[in-house]
């Protein structure tokens, strides 16, 4: 693999690396977790809050629309809810996202990282760079859970590390 030597390419590759990684970690989390309370919320809340965070704040957050399921406090991790979302309907929700954050990507280059979306105070290098702070705490306390719980580290990608092909284990 080349090194990219531009600050769109760092951050595709990056991105790349951490949506591969937060699927995984999805798919590691076992079925029986899914309704487990953490921190008084069900696993599945953690997983919805980490994605919709994504959804809503790595693009615009002030121009956004809430996915078709979403309800009032879906996402807050402090507000209890009602029902069960899904693990197929958060991986389809992953899915939409990564497409739509990666078409995002690929009409940015350096010069645009450094504007501001429409009526927001941040830059998009801003917004990318607190979306990767978020998700990396978030990806880190649902391995955690799976590493406390079941003794398995869920696999996440490095910086060198190439993307598996095939069948590979969820797991280091």
């Amino acid at each position: 693999m080349e090194t990219p030597t531009k600050y769109i390419e760092i951050i595709k590759d990056q991105t790349n690396r951490t949506l591969w990684s937060l699927n995984n970690v999805i798919d590691a989390i076992p079925d029986f977790y899914w309704e487990r309370l953490y921190c008084d919320m069900p696993v599945w809340k953690h997983v919805y809050h980490t994605l919709h965070s994504l959804d809503m704040w790595y693009i615009n957050p002030l121009v956004y629309v809430e996915p078709p399921f979403h309800t009032e406090g879906l996402n807050d991790l402090d507000a209890e809810t009602e029902g069960c979302l899904s693990r197929e309907l958060l991986k389809n929700y992953y899915q939409d996202i990564q497409k739509k954050i990666l078409a995002y990507l690929d009409g940015l280059d350096d010069e645009k990282l450094l504007e501001k979306p429409e009526k927001c105070p941040y830059t998009k290098f801003h917004l990318i760079m607190a979306q990767h702070r978020h998700l990396d705490m978030h990806i880190g306390m649902l391995m955690g859970y799976v590493i406390a719980g079941e003794d398995l580290w869920p696999r996440i990608l490095g910086l060198q590390s190439e993307f598996p092909e095939g069948k590979y284990s969820l797991y280091f």
